[in-house]
C-alpha cells in the first residue's frame, strides 16, 4: 500500500531556498564570463616635464607610474588654465566616460622630434590618447602609432573650432582635428612618429573594463527571484 505524504511548508522553503542559490550562482558565471560594454576612465595627472626637442615627463594613471620620452613643446602639470580639453562631447564617448578635462594635463607637441614612447610600470588595459588640435584647416599632421587604435569620439576643440581627428590603419591624422583613440588590450608602453605642425598635444588614460550587462543582468535577477517567489505557493 503507498502512502501520500503532503509536502509541508518548511520543504517548500528548503526547495526555494535552493533555487535562489542556483540562480545566485549562474549569475556570478554570467557576469564573469562576459566581455567589456562600457569602461571607467581615468587620465593621468603629469607631475614633472623637461621641455625639449626631446624632453620628458613623468607622472601617475591611478596606481601605475607613466614616462613619457620625446618631444616636449609645450606642457601644463596640474592645473591649467584654461583647460584645453573642451567641449566635453568631443572627449566622451565609445568606452571613454570621463573627459581628460577632469585633470587638464597635456603635453605639448608640433612634430620637431617625430617620435614618442609613453611607458608604464605595470601592464594598463585598454589605453586611451586624447588628442587636441591637430593640424591646420590648411596643413594636416598625423601620428603613426605601433599599435592600432579604435575611434572613440571626436569632434571641435573649444579654441580653434576644427572637426574629430581620423583613423587609417595606425595612423591618426587631422586638420585640426580632436578627439581620443583606444588601444584595445594590455600594455606596457605605445610609441609613434609625429608630423610637424605648430602647436598641437595630448594625455593619456587608460578605459578600465566593466563586465557587459551586469547592471542589466542584476535586474534580470530580481525578476526571476520575484518568479521563483510565485512559484513557491
Amino acid at each position: 500500500m503507498k502512502f501520500f505524504v503532503p509536502i509541508t511548508n518548511k520543504c517548500k522553503k528548503r526547495k526555494f531556498d535552493m533555487n535562489i542559490k542556483s540562480i545566485l550562482l549562474a549569475s556570478t558565471l554570467f557576469v564573469t564570463s562576459t566581455t567589456i560594454a562600457t569602461a571607467a576612465t581615468i587620465w593621468t595627472d603629469w607631475t614633472d616635464l623637461t621641455l625639449g626637442y626631446p624632453g620628458t615627463a613623468s607622472g601617475t594613471l591611478g596606481t601605475i607610474e607613466i614616462s613619457y620620452s620625446g618631444e616636449v613643446f609645450r606642457g601644463s602639470v596640474t592645473n591649467v588654465t584654461p583647460n584645453i580639453w573642451n567641449p566635453e562631447t568631443t572627449y566622451v564617448g565609445g568606452l571613454v566616460d570621463t573627459s581628460p578635462d577632469t585633470i587638464g594635463d597635456y603635453i605639448g607637441l608640433n612634430g620637431s622630434t617625430n617620435t614618442g614612447t609613453i611607458t608604464f610600470s605595470s601592464t594598463v588595459t585598454n589605453p586611451v590618447i586624447a588628442i587636441w588640435s591637430l593640424g591646420s584647416p590648411s596643413t594636416g599632421a598625423s601620428f603613426t602609432f605601433d599599435a592600432i587604435p579604435v575611434l572613440q569620439v571626436g569632434g571641435p576643440n573649444s579654441s580653434y573650432g576644427g572637426s574629430s581627428i581620423v583613423v587609417n590603419g595606425n595612423t591618426v591624422s587631422g586638420n585640426e582635428g580632436n578627439g581620443v583613440v583606444l588601444f584595445e588590450g594590455n600594455y606596457s608602453s605605445l610609441s609613434w612618429i609625429s608630423t610637424n605642425e605648430n602647436w598641437y598635444a595630448f594625455t593619456v588614460g587608460s578605459a578600465v573594463p566593466i563586465p557587459a550587462a551586469a547592471w542589466l543582468f542584476g535586474s534580470g535577477l530580481i525578476g526571476l527571484i520575484g518568479v521563483a517567489r510565485r512559484k513557491k505557493v
